[in-house]
């Protein structure tokens, strides 16, 4: 099967994480949940740490501190608020519809595990399909979309036998 997710290493214990493992299965799932066929779609998920998400953060949000998970949607897809996005159309197998990309920082992701008690793969694994969604159009930043978002993180996590992060 043709790999969904282009990876770009920028710190090696991410492959050695096998973050491309984690990364696929993530993105099936969500696709699943959502109805979007598998086929047609393509993203791009770098593996960073903490200083190279830093200067991201600073660069694209004007904040001055390290994150866990940085989006960039190919394009603008929100909806109203407490609804669900409209989903891209797939393109083809030779031409497939870029979705976007994500940034993700080792340091945080497993200072963060480490703190809740996660085993570090399921919180990437989480994340993965948080950076997902935003490219998708969801985001938290009203209520009604928050918990929309996270009501369907959790159906999606539930999907790969993982518990609700919440």
């Amino acid at each position: 099967m043709e790999p969904l997710v282009d990876i770009v290493f920028e710190d090696a214990r991410w492959e050695a994480l096998g973050l491309q493992s984690l990364a696929e299965p993530a993105v099936r799932a969500s696709f699943a949940e959502l109805g979007l066929a598998e086929g047609g779609f393509t993203l791009c998920l770098m593996g960073c740490n903490d200083a190279r998400i830093l200067e991201l953060n600073g660069d694209f949000r004007g904040k001055a501190k390290p994150t866990n998970v940085l989006s960039w949607p190919s394009e603008e897809r929100g909806a109203d608020a407490g609804e669900v996005p409209d989903l891209p159309q797939p393109g083809s197998a030779d031409d497939p519809e870029s979705l976007g990309d994500i940034a993700i920082s080792y340091d945080t992701c497993a200072l963060e595990a480490t703190e809740a008690g996660k085993p570090l793969a399921e919180h990437v694994t989480h994340l993965i399909v948080h950076g997902l969604l935003h490219l998708l159009g969801y985001d938290h930043i009203r209520a009604a979309d928050g918990d929309l978002m996270e009501a369907t993180e959790v159906r999606i996590l539930a999907r790969l036998g993982l518990s609700d992060p919440y």
